[in-house]
């Protein structure tokens, strides 16, 4: 059985690349700490969520996250 997975490794690389931190995140741009605790851990998240982070990291959804087929 073959498990689809979707990571968001990219979203990590986004933020490094950008130079902002989850602080900045939580308590400059209003998101809920609790979201990033689901992103870090692999938890699902809503398409909304993508679409602020898209729109706070002035990015696209492939920078927040990719799929990873599991072999």
């Amino acid at each position: 059985m073959v498990i689809e997975m979707i990571s968001y490794r990219p979203f990590y690389q986004t933020l490094f690349r950008l130079g902002i931190t989850e602080y900045y995140l939580i308590y400059k741009q209003g998101m809920p700490s609790n979201t990033l605790h689901r992103i870090k851990h692999g938890e699902a998240i809503t398409t909304k969520t993508i679409n602020t982070l898209c729109e706070i990291l002035n990015c696209q959804v492939s920078d927040i996250i990719e799929y990873v087929p599991d072999e």
